[in-house]
């Protein structure tokens, strides 16, 4: 039995605090499950209950059955404001849930739409549109999981709030495409599928093999549920050739082979298997002079680039950034407990423990570092 875990509040908010404002000075950052979901919640309950907020935009793929968030949309129709939802009626194991919700909130004036024929929504985001004095300001979130609680306490994920006028533009014209089927315009921050995700992360993989080529030290670090897409693979593979070290975070499916003498020497894979089912998806590319980070709704399968409306943000804040690479990846490439290596046989195999010292695990150190839980757990 595990012991009783209690995630703190996020640690960027302040409970009770105007969010908006905060969001004015910057970007917001929540790392779930070890921060609680509450952080969100209120988000969206200010937003409800601002009589400034104008419109609130949202995808629905996986709320439960007993949802908070959509008895917040139901008030929000209530209180006049105007509320549109795109709803995923394929979400395997909630389509019943989520046809129920759509009837519901199209019943007391929301707008519902079922996003493109043929795709699959599975972006996170939530869209709010408020006046400010003579002006309209937007405050968006994204997020690597789904708008439910629940899980929010079981999936480790990563939520993102921001007033960036770019990326909040973005969004807007995202939900326009979903709602109008019109075509998407350029994008400023988001990488979007099927539209250029695939191409920009391929892109993004070949510049760090030029790099690598030329003669820079190049690192790719990625954590993702799942690896299948045949390009992605021969481009890691290609970049690893060219000398490009690259760490894989996979929990799932993998059909990348690691470690192979002569072929992908470069590339090293693991899974990590905890307390908390691994869901979150961060992308980081490093040239050798320049380092970015991508969250993302997105694994690196076939069906994600070309079969749903998927989502890429770049994190731009340094402080942030440091933050995931810390502890979503650099913790993870550490963890000496829950990991396991995919060796050159295909087969997994349990890390080794450490020369000195106890085994170490990145849940349980995140679990100490921001809930409340007996450190003897890390």
């Amino acid at each position: 039995m595990w012991p009783a875990y209690q995630a703190s509040y996020p640690t960027q908010l302040t409970a009770g605090q105007d969010i908006f404002e905060r969001l004015k000075q910057g970007d917001v950052c929540l790392h779930q499950p070890f921060e609680s979901f509450d952080g969100v919640l209120d988000f969206l309950r200010q937003a409800v209950s601002d009589p400034q907020v104008l419109a609130i935009r949202q995808t629905i793929y996986r709320t439960g059955t007993d949802s908070e968030m959509m008895n917040l949309l139901r008030e929000a129709v209530r209180q006049g404001k105007e509320v549109m939802v795109v709803v995923e009626l394929k979400a395997r194991f909630d389509e019943e849930a989520n046809i129920n919700w759509a009837e519901m909130l199209e019943s007391i004036g929301a707008q519902v739409v079922y996003g493109v024929l043929g795709l699959k929504t599975h972006a996170k985001m939530l869209l709010v549109t408020r006046r400010e004095g003579r002006s309209i300001k937007r405050y968006a979130h994204l997020s690597t999981g789904n708008y439910n609680p629940r899980t929010a306490r079981l999936y480790t994920d990563v939520s993102y709030l921001t007033s960036n006028p770019g990326l909040t533009l973005d969004v807007e014209h995202v939900f326009y495409h979903l709602a109008s089927q019109t075509k998407l315009p350029k994008m400023q921050s988001l990488l979007v599928a099927p539209h250029q995700l695939h191409r920009s992360f391929i892109e993004r993989i070949g510049q760090l093999a030029r790099a690598a080529a030329s003669g820079r030290a190049t690192r790719l670090v990625a954590k993702m549920n799942a690896l299948t897409d045949g390009d992605l693979i021969r481009a890691l593979i290609s970049a690893g050739q060219q000398g490009v070290q690259i760490d894989l975070i996979v929990r799932g499916a993998c059909m990348l082979p690691a470690q192979l003498s002569g072929q992908t020497d470069n590339i090293r894979i693991r899974s990590v298997i905890g307390r908390f089912l691994e869901h979150s998806r961060l992308f980081y590319f490093d040239d050798g002079q320049e380092q970015s980070l991508y969250l993302s709704s997105a694994d690196w399968m076939n069906r994600n680039m070309f079969g749903r409306i998927e989502l890429a943000w770049p994190v731009n804040d340094p402080v942030i950034r440091q933050r995931l690479i810390d502890e979503c990846l650099v913790a993870y490439l550490h963890d000496s407990r829950d990991a396991w290596i995919l060796g050159s046989d295909g087969i997994y195999e349990m890390v080794k423990p450490p020369l000195r010292g106890r085994r170490q695990s990145a849940q349980g150190a995140l679990m100490v570092r921001y809930g409340r839980v007996p450190s003897k757990r890390a």
